[in-house]
C-alpha cells in the first residue's frame, strides 16, 4: 500500500508542528506564503528587541530537522477541491499548480494588523515587516496602547522595558485586562507594567475607524493592517477625552480568519472553519483542521494545548479505520503574557500562579532545549 499523501496548508506556529507530528504517517507536503517560519508569537519583543526575536521566532524551514522529508511548497493557496482531492496553489510568478492529497489539513491561522497576514512574501518582504514598525516606534517619545490582551500587554512592557524614558500608556475596555486569563494573572502583570512606568487606563472603548466600539471579541474590526499602527487621534465611546501619541499601536484581539480559499459550506458564520471536536471538518472525512482558524472553542484554543499533536493521532486514526479522539479546550488562557524581559519570563498556569524562570535559564533551557529540541523535534544553528 502506498503512502498516504498529507498536505498541510499553513506553516506558521501551528502548521510547522503539525507537519513535524504527522511526518512519519505519509508523505507531507507543506503550503506556505512566507519563505521561511515566522511566528506570530511575542509581538513586543518582535517590535522592542527585533534582533531578539529573530533568533527564536524566525527560522529557516532547513533548520528544522523534523521538517527533512517535508516537502515545501512556497506559494498561497488559493482553492480547495474536495471532489478531486486537490489544493490550488498560487506562486510568486502567478503560476498555479495542483497539489493532490489524500488529507489535507488547514492550518492558514487569522490575520491580525501588521506582524499576522497571509500576503505571499520573499525575505526581503518579512524583513521590512519587522524593522519598520521597530524603526517606527523608536523614533518615538508617546506611545498609546489599544487593547486588553496579552498582545498589548507584552507590548506595553517590552517598549516600555527598552526605551524607559518613553510614555507608555495602555487603554483597555474593561476593569480590568486579560479577560480570559485568571485574575491573579493580571494582579502579578498590573505591578509588572506598574513597575515598568506604563500608564493603565480601563474603562476605555477606542472608537475603531468604521465607528464601531472596541468590543474585544475576535472578529473583523474594520482596520486595514497599516491602521494598526498609527499617529492619528483615539477618541472614546466611553466618554473619556481624545487622546494622541506620537505612535498608536491597535492590538485589540479582532481578528480575521484566512479562509477565504476555502468553500463557504466549511465556514461558520465569521469565515472560522467549522470542526467537530475531533478537529475533523464538519461534513468533510478528509479534511482536519488546527489552530486560531478553527472553531473549536470561542478563544480556539487548539492554536495551543497540543492540538498539533491530536489532530496528528486523528490521522493516523482516520486512516486505520480506528476512532477519532475529541479535542479538550482549557477554561482560562495560560503562558507567558509579557514575553522574555531582560530579567527573566514569567509563565502563568491556568489557575494563575506565575513561574519565573530567569533569563539564562529561559534562553537555554526553555527556548534552546525544550521548545527547539524538544517540542520542534530538533533545530540547527544557523549556517548548517
Amino acid at each position: 500500500m502506498s503512502r498516504p499523501r498529507i498536505v498541510v496548508v499553513g506553516l506558521g506556529d501551528t502548521g510547522v508542528l503539525t507537519a513535524i507530528a504527522l511526518r512519519r504517517l505519509g508523505d507531507v507536503v507543506g503550503i506556505t506564503a512566507k519563505p521561511e517560519f515566522v511566528s506570530g508569537q511575542e509581538l513586543g519583543l518582535r517590535l522592542a528587541r527585533p534582533e531578539a526575536w529573530t533568533r527564536d521566532y524566525r527560522i529557516a524551514y532547513s533548520r528544522f530537522r523534523g521538517l527533512d522529508h517535508v516537502r515545501i511548497v512556497h506559494g498561497s493557496a488559493t482553492a480547495l477541491d474536495t471532489e478531486n482531492r486537490i489544493v490550488r496553489v498560487t506562486h510568486a510568478d502567478s503560476s498555479v499548480a495542483k497539489e493532490p492529497y489524500d488529507v489535507v489539513v488547514v492550518a492558514t491561522g487569522v490575520t491580525n494588523g501588521f506582524w499576522r497576514h497571509p500576503t505571499l512574501q520573499d525575505s526581503r518582504g518579512v524583513d521590512a515587516d519587522i524593522a519598520l514598525p521597530h524603526k517606527r516606534i523608536a523614533g518615538a517619545d508617546t506611545v498609546a496602547i489599544i487593547g486588553g490582551g496579552a498582545a498589548a500587554l507584552s507590548s506595553a512592557a517590552q517598549v516600555a522595558e527598552r526605551w524607559p524614558t518613553k510614555t507608555v500608556d495602555v487603554y483597555f475596555p474593561g476593569g480590568r485586562a486579560l479577560p480570559h486569563h485568571h485574575e491573579l494573572v493580571w494582579d502579578r502583570v498590573r505591578l509588572r507594567l506598574e513597575d515598568l512606568g506604563v500608564g493603565l487606563h480601563p474603562g476605555h472603548r477606542a472608537e475603531l475607524p468604521g465607528g464601531n466600539g472596541d468590543g474585544g471579541d475576535a472578529s473583523p474590526d474594520g482596520l486595514d493592517d497599516d491602521d494598526h499602527l498609527t499617529s492619528a487621534t483615539v477618541s472614546w465611546t466611553t466618554g473619556q477625552a481624545p487622546i494622541t501619541a506620537d505612535v498608536v499601536i491597535w492590538a485589540i484581539g479582532r481578528v480575521t480568519p484566512n479562509t477565504a480559499w476555502l468553500p463557504a459550506e466549511m465556514l461558520d458564520d465569521r469565515g472560522f472553519v467549522r470542526v467537530e471536536p475531533t478537529l475533523r471538518v464538519s461534513g468533510f472525512s478528509y479534511v482536519f483542521a488546527v489552530g486560531d482558524v478553527a472553531a473549536t472553542d470561542p478563544l480556539r484554543t487548539s492554536a495551543r494545548n497540543r492540538g498539533h499533536l491530536l489532530v496528528a493521532r486523528n490521522i493516523r486514526a482516520h486512516l486505520e479505520g480506528r476512532r477519532l479522539r475529541d479535542y479538550r479546550p482549557p477554561k482560562r488562557r495560560w503562558g507567558s503574557v509579557l514575553g522574555p524581559l531582560r530579567d527573566g519570563l514569567i509563565v502563568f498556569t491556568p489557575p494563575g500562579r506565575g513561574v519565573r524562570v530567569p533569563a539564562p535559564a529561559s534562553d537555554v533551557l526553555l527556548q534552546r532545549l525544550i521548545t527547539h529540541q524538544v517540542i520542534y523535534g530538533g533545530v540547527r544553528r544557523r549556517g548548517r
